[in-house]
């Protein structure tokens, strides 16, 4: 086969990330570029579109000059990254609103105000607990009545990168598949805006982007980019898929029933299923669109798991001279002489309030300690929490999914370098975990998506498959797992009977 790069383009919060791959998934070359940010005050987190897109156009100048002549042999550039959010754009792709990820929360009264009024539709047609187009539209509109008569389209990040790439039309703007639930907006059985949702909140559907597949090209790259980026004009520019079913696709997560822990910075479980069940008993699990028309994730995720372990860590154990990767090293080997439990230490680690289900009152808690505790007891007390939240939301998948037999759970992210959070999960579900042979399986499966929309894959699924090894194993241990039992049982129970103390505590502040 001649020599074909595809090129991956990880539109991330902190850092934009580019990765150019061969068509043996082997990366080639990798770069970043940061990504500015403000916080004028608490519950504020914008960033400026201009200044994104001045990014991505840097991180791949960099990528083009670590190739040199061969950035030539670049044939397709796809996208993945972040998943919820919101930004409006007039009919030249100026940034009117600023891009508005989740970490900004100025709309929150307007999203408790829709989910009271149309949670089950949102759970029911848009496959979320927690939408965010829909109430942050409704929040500009109020707030910014002047700027948003300017806004000819409503985005998400990779649509806004696309469209500028691309030199696009307005009217060819587009958004893929797998970013559609969490919009709160979209119909995603049947890929397409849910008009039953879109009148509730009076938002007329030609402001939306057209939904396309995960492999669709969607536009060439411009002779004003290529000038930009060093790369030659009219490369395919291909949706890609957000961070998450990317990161399936990369690790082989393509047959119903196979399922994955992303321990990451929002950490998540995710199992492949053929068709999509609400979770109206617990609403503990959303769906996400797989990059793979016609199949789903049943999900659920912990907002900012990763981010409080990384808060624990710098807050608590931080030391001059010792690097990130030594002190959790010497945690690692901490925690792994504390018996399952914690020796009575219990934690609530949901620092951002539970989002599946939907509790924005509950915070972080730890219980139990005495006089007898160290600071590796309050860590390890935070792992067993999310490996309690995540144990409940497999128990919601095997309710709803009862013809899959889920014995074996694939892990990436950061988490899978930590030998004692991955056993604890194994001995917390009784699943056998399962440690692959890359960690960049969101990027590969964009670079996947580029060379499936050009023809190098043809079968998506056994590329996959293909590309994607278990390295190690973790089995359960079924005395542990009687252990963890005890305390799980009593995780569940204080996440429900914690909300009014937490309501108590925080109408006083």
């Amino acid at each position: 086969m001649r020599d074909i790069l595809l090129m991956a383009v990880d539109l991330g919060t902190s850092f934009i990330k580019v990765g150019v791959y061969n068509t043996d998934s082997k990366c080639v070359a990798s770069e970043t570029e940061p990504v500015k940010d403000y916080r004028p005050s608490p519950g504020v987190f914008i960033q400026k579109g201009e200044e994104l897109f001045a990014s991505v156009l840097a991180c791949i100048k960099k990528m083009t000059n670590v190739l040199g002549d061969r950035a030539q042999k670049i044939e397709a550039i796809a996208f993945t990254g972040q998943m919820s959010g919101f930004m409006g754009v007039d009919e030249q792709w100026n940034d009117i609103t600023t891009w508005s990820c989740s970490l900004d929360n100025r709309y929150m009264p307007y999203a408790e105000r829709q989910m009271a009024q149309f949670r089950d539709q949102f759970l029911d047609i848009g496959g979320t607990n927690f939408p965010q187009m829909a109430p942050k539209f409704e929040w500009f509109r109020m707030e910014y009545p002047l700027e948003s008569k300017r806004i000819a389209k409503y985005l998400m990040i990779s649509g806004y990168v696309i469209g500028k790439l691309g030199d696009l039309a307005i009217e060819d703007a587009v958004i893929d598949r797998t970013f559609t639930q969490w919009t709160g907006l979209a119909d995603v059985r049947n890929d397409r805006w849910s008009k039953s949702i879109c009148d509730a909140i009076d938002l007329d559907q030609t402001f939306l982007p057209r939904i396309v597949n995960s492999n669709d090209i969607c536009g060439y790259l411009s002779n004003n980019s290529a000038r930009e980026t060093g790369l030659k004009a009219g490369i395919p520019l291909v949706s890609g898929a957000g961070d998450k079913p990317a990161g399936c696709l990369g690790a082989g997560i393509v047959t119903p029933g196979d399922m994955i822990f992303e321990a990451s910075s929002y950490g998540e479980m995710s199992c492949c299923v053929e068709e999509y069940r609400p979770d109206f008993l617990e609403r503990r699990l959303d769906v996400i669109p797989s990059a793979i028309a016609g199949a789903f994730y049943s999900t659920h995720f912990v907002a900012g798991s990763g981010i409080t372990l990384d808060w624990f860590m710098n807050t608590f154990a931080k030391q001059e001279g010792v690097s990130t990767k030594e002190m959790f090293a010497a945690m690692e080997e901490k925690v792994a002489n504390i018996e399952p439990g914690c020796d009575g230490v219990m934690a609530l680690g949901l620092l951002g309030g539970s989002s599946m289900p939907l509790d924005g009152t509950l915070r972080g808690l730890w219980m139990g300690y005495d006089w007898s505790h160290k600071k590796e007891h309050f860590y390890r007390a935070l792992l067993e929490s999310f490996s309690y939240d995540f144990a409940l939301s497999i128990r919601s998948i095997e309710r709803l999914y009862p013809e899959y037999a889920l014995n074996e759970i694939r892990i990436i992210g950061g988490g899978a370098k930590s030998a004692v959070w991955t056993q604890m999960c194994a001995d917390v579900q009784g699943k056998t975990y399962q440690v692959l042979n890359r960690e960049d399986a969101a990027m590969w499966g964009a670079a996947m998506l580029a060379g499936n929309a050009i023809g190098v894959f043809s079968d998506l699924k056994q590329t996959a498959k293909a590309f994607s090894k278990v390295e190690k194993e973790y089995k359960p241990n079924m005395t542990q797992k009687a252990t963890y039992e005890k305390h799980l049982a009593i995780y569940e129970k204080y996440m429900i009977e914690l909300h009014d103390f937490f309501v108590r505590l925080q109408a006083i502040h």
